[in-house]
């Protein structure tokens, strides 16, 4: 079954451009293309796709509350897309709900590769530029507001992971592979992905981009003590 895409840019030879690369795929079918957040917004209520690329930047509605919104509404996955490889909104539209982002000028390979993986219920976490940028804004904003318990704070969750999920977890928001972080924690592949499947579980997480952010949040990383 082919992976349905809906792809929403302001300018529509990016959009146009985009679409193409992906419609010819085998394994692709762009089932609509938006100007403007809320068109994306409708479009994926009407059409269920199973990735929505979303510009941060559109009138109407930005990218960030279309993420919001369709990302509350469940289903669909969502990629990010800006023109600047550290840009704010980006940090702001992956609290949304979005699994990742990509660069306007990712290479074609790159961006059906990235609908693929997220379409899969995987993410996009390439530690040279999404674990860059989350410790660069982490740095510079003192707390997320809008947590109405405090026992509900993210550093409380930490406590339903075993010490080995904590391990794992300090591992994956410092950019580790799952090949890499057995090889640390000298456990198989299949146990590590156990781990991780296990604290996106007990946190409520979407991936593994939701669990770096989490992991920052919390206090288990900080910017200045990552190796």
């Amino acid at each position: 079954m082919a992976i349905r895409v809906v792809v929403a840019d302001d300018q529509e030879l990016v959009r146009s451009g985009f679409a193409m690369i992906l419609d010819a795929q085998p394994d692709i079918e762009v089932v609509g293309e938006a100007g403007d957040g809320a068109e994306a917004v409708t479009l994926t209520r009407a059409l269920h796709p199973d990735v929505v690329l979303l510009d941060v930047r559109m009138p109407v509605m930005d990218g960030i509350e279309a993420a919001r919104q369709v990302s509350a509404e469940g289903g669909s996955r969502i990629l990010m897309l800006t023109t600047f490889d550290v840009d704010e909104y980006v940090y702001d539209a992956l609290y949304a709900g979005a699994s990742g982002f990509l660069l306007k000028d990712v290479r074609r390979d790159d961006l059906v590769h990235a609908v693929r993986v997220v379409a899969a219920g995987d993410s996009l976490l390439a530690p040279s530029v999404t674990r860059r940028l989350i410790a660069d804004v982490t740095s510079r904003r003192p707390a997320r507001s809008g947590t109405a318990d405090p026992a509900a704070a993210p550093s409380a969750r930490l406590d339903v992971l075993t010490p080995r999920e904590r391990e794992t977890l300090l591992l994956i928001a410092q950019g580790a592979s799952n090949a890499e972080i057995a090889a640390q924690l000298f456990v198989t592949e299949h146990t590590v992905k156990t781990h991780v499947s296990n604290i996106l579980m007990k946190l409520g997480l979407r991936d593994r981009v939701h669990a770096v952010i989490f992991a920052y949040d919390s206090g288990l990383v900080t910017p200045s003590s990552e190796g």
